[in-house]
């Protein structure tokens, strides 16, 4: 069952953001879910996984960056599930059993900004210049512990939905 709460999340954007969301992913790392939220209801929670590296804001550090962020690009719009993406680029692939074990990106990817000046944007610490996505992975078998480099990764099915339900400009907390 999902013990997950609202309010915190709306209590730490309002610090942060003095207009509430229409739209907000919130990403909780230590249950490794993400809850899509319309108006004040959560509309749909998939089961994600965050960096194997831990939490952390620091570039080069390959972990999951904290706070306040947005949706600044989407990218693989009606690319097939399982394709792979590499520098945000369609590579005409598909992934397929056996070509590889590495955690790839696939399918979709949603691009983030850090929106938090000293927390997830700003030199040495900037979520859109660390390549920080949710994107879909060839490692489906993993969703649910902490597999990524950083990214949320989610399964290809998965991310096609959460991308058809997002827009540019969406906020992402995650926490």
């Amino acid at each position: 069952m999902d013990t997950f709460s609202l309010e915190p999340v709306f209590d730490k954007i309002r610090r942060v953001h003095t207009d509430p969301p229409h739209e907000l992913i919130a990403i909780d790392t230590a249950a490794q879910r993400l809850h899509f939220i319309g108006g004040n209801f959560i509309r749909q929670s998939f089961t994600v996984s965050t960096s194997r590296f831990g939490i952390g804001n620091r570039e080069g550090s390959n972990m999951t960056p904290l706070g306040l962020h947005r949706v600044i690009e989407k990218i693989g719009s009606g690319a097939p599930p399982g394709r792979i993406f590499r520098d945000r680029l369609d590579t005409g692939i598909d992934w397929h059993p056996g070509l590889t074990e590495d955690n790839l990106i696939l399918t979709r990817i949603i691009r983030l900004e850090g929106l938090e000046d000293g927390i997830n944007r700003g030199s040495g610490i900037d979520t859109y210049g660390r390549y920080i996505y949710i994107h879909g992975t060839n490692r489906e078998d993993q969703i649910g512990t902490p597999l990524s480099h950083g990214c949320i990764c989610m399964t290809n099915h998965d991310i096609i939905e959460l991308f058809d339900m997002t827009t540019e400009g969406t906020l992402v907390f995650i926490d």
